[in-house]
């Protein structure tokens, strides 16, 4: 029998082959070309395993070569982008348009019944171990380019952060299969709140890892957008019931200014969802923290002899009296205060400062400084 399925060996891989073609869609026109000759070649292996099996008939026949045939199947078939079920209906549809021809050439070799039937069950076998074999090649194909794209994406996210050149960032992108935006828009929030942010956003946003200046346990995401006009109130709307510091929307390649913004705002202390754009005077005001205390302190330098408790009266009244413009019936109800104490209070600076309380640049200086 052996002699005789092997003079067979092509005739029926060629079958097999066309029947796997014709009844599953994907592999539909693939008889021609390296991938017909792939499916034959490995078609041809596994019969070649079936006759080990029919020589032997033995379940420890060497199983190795045909085992790792069906392996590098499928992950080749998960390269060319082919789904596992697809896969698993070729297995089928070729196991049995093969054993209908290998049985034909059974019968008429005289094989017994009792024979025919032990040679079924061991093929059988064979088939589930190899179409196991495969499965496990798709799978790990699938699994190792989509960590090599993973990769690739947090090295696209790392360039566009740290400034990189043009040409590198959209290198980066091109090896990650990216492609890029309108405009890029960063968020920072809670590691714990990542995942489902990332439900509700664009299946494109990236994820940086290792992200330097980041509050401790907190994540950053490069959302992209197309900057129109709807696309802020529409990603804030995504983001509703997060904790997520939104940047400013940015063109793609100048997102490192969106994520370093959201960085500052996120520095300071707010609660909630926080759009970046609502505190603009306090990312100003906050950028240079020892430049602004050496400014208050500056400020504040003629009322230093006075009592502390004088000294902390008159101070939250300038800063009131500078922002309220010198409404004194505002200043009074800010500080809780007569309107006849906010007048004696005001009095008392300008017998500190003087004319200064009407010069521009000290108004600007004390204004920044006690804002």
């Amino acid at each position: 029998m052996t002699d005789a399925l092997r003079s067979h060996l092509a005739e029926i891989a060629d079958s097999a082959v066309l029947s796997i073609v014709e009844e599953v869609p994907s592999y539909a026109g693939a008889w021609s070309g390296r991938m017909g000759e792939v499916i034959r070649n490995a078609v041809q292996l596994a019969l070649g395993g079936f006759l080990t099996l029919a020589t032997r008939l033995d379940a420890e026949a060497p199983r190795a070569p045909a085992i790792e045939g069906a392996y590098q199947l499928g992950r080749g078939e998960a390269r060319q982008g082919r789904t596992v079920e697809a896969l698993l209906a070729a297995y089928r549809i070729g196991a049995r348009s093969s054993w209908h021809h290998m049985s034909d050439v059974a019968v008429e070799a005289g094989v017994a019944a009792g024979q025919l039937a032990r040679f079924a069950e061991l093929v059988f076998a064979y088939i589930d171990e190899l179409s196991a074999a495969s499965v496990a090649g798709h799978t790990d194909e699938l699994e190792s380019s989509g960590r090599v794209r993973q990769r690739n994406l947090e090295r696209l996210a790392r360039a566009l952060l740290t400034g990189a050149p043009a040409d590198a960032v959209n290198a980066a992108a091109e090896r990650a299969d990216w492609e890029p935006p309108g405009a890029l828009t960063a968020l920072v929030l809670p590691e714990s709140q990542v995942s489902h942010a990332l439900t509700a956003l664009d299946q494109t946003t990236l994820q940086p890892d290792d992200v330097p200046g980041l509050p401790e346990g907190h994540a950053s995401l490069l959302v992209p957008s197309t900057g129109s006009a709807t696309a802020r109130p529409t990603l804030l709307s995504a983001l509703r019931g997060t904790d997520a510091v939104v940047g400013p929307s940015t063109p793609w390649l100048e997102v490192g200014a969106s994520h370093r913004r959201a960085v500052r705002c996120a520095a300071l202390g707010l609660s909630g969802l926080v759009d970046t754009d609502d505190h603009l005077a306090a990312l100003v005001l906050g950028a240079d923290a020892d430049a602004r205390a050496d400014l208050r302190a500056r400020v504040l330098a003629p009322l230093a002899d006075l009592r502390p408790s004088t000294a902390e009266k008159l101070t939250d009244t300038l800063r009131s009296w500078l922002l309220n413009h010198g409404r004194r019936e505002a200043v009074a109800e800010e500080l809780f205060v007569h309107a006849q104490t906010v007048r004696y209070r005001v009095g008392q600076l300008r017998e500190v400062y003087g004319d200064r309380l009407e010069d521009p640049a000290f108004v600007l200086d004390a204004t920044l400084a006690l804002a």
